[in-house]
């Protein structure tokens, strides 16, 4: 348990640095994730060996990876359109978190965030946090909502209200998905190709 504390405390220590307006007006925010994903994937392989249980490769939890992706960004599309009637401060937050990418090399984004930090995050929030909590006295759903939690506390550096939710959210159903599937490929999947269409391909703001 030490050891998930430290590489949680390290993912936080990342997310200031990303997030919070001390620090994230210094950086590049796509180097730091990039750098941010290859460590948190670095310390969960370290941590735990067992990895190969952790992934199925069959077309049922495959296709359920793509379609709820798809039906992920179906959600935040409806949730940015009601929100925008709800809040007025909705859709300028939401521009905050696509303004990220202004001036980036939208090819560059967009196999980072396929093949490098949507898979990443997954390995070390879902496969590693998750799991290491879910096998010990805690159990499954105390499990499930520890992690949801804390990966939207994490975001709460960007005092973004919209941000915080939409990380909230998506713990939530990541996280629900990977309790009941246990198959870390098909949240991974789900993550890395909802990452590309709602910020580079389809964006909904």
């Amino acid at each position: 348990m030490k050891k998930l504390v430290v590489a949680i405390s390290i993912a936080a220590i990342f997310w200031f640095v990303m997030f919070s307006p001390w620090t994230s007006l210094h950086i590049n925010f796509w180097y730091v994730m990039a750098v941010a994903a290859g460590v948190l994937t670095l310390l969960s392989f370290t941590f735990r060996k067992d990895w190969k249980s952790q992934f199925s490769f069959n077309v049922k939890d495959i296709a359920l990876g793509v379609g709820s992706a798809v039906v992920l960004w179906g959600v935040f599309y409806l949730g940015n359109e009601i929100s925008g009637l709800l809040f007025d401060f909705a859709h300028p937050q939401v521009g905050d978190v696509y303004a990220m990418k202004d001036g980036q090399n939208q090819l560059f984004l967009a196999l980072a965030l396929l093949f490098w930090i949507g898979p990443a995050e997954e390995i070390f929030w879902r496969g590693y946090v998750q799991r290491t909590l879910s096998e010990s006295k805690l159990g499954d759903m105390k499990a499930f909502i520890i992690t949801t939690f804390i990966y939207a506390l994490v975001h709460i550096w960007a005092f973004n209200f919209m941000l915080f939710m939409a990380a909230l959210f998506c713990g939530v159903f990541w996280g629900f998905i990977y309790m009941k599937n246990r198959n870390l490929l098909t949240v991974l999947i789900s993550h890395a190709i909802w990452d590309v269409a709602v910020f580079i391909l389809f964006p909904i703001s």
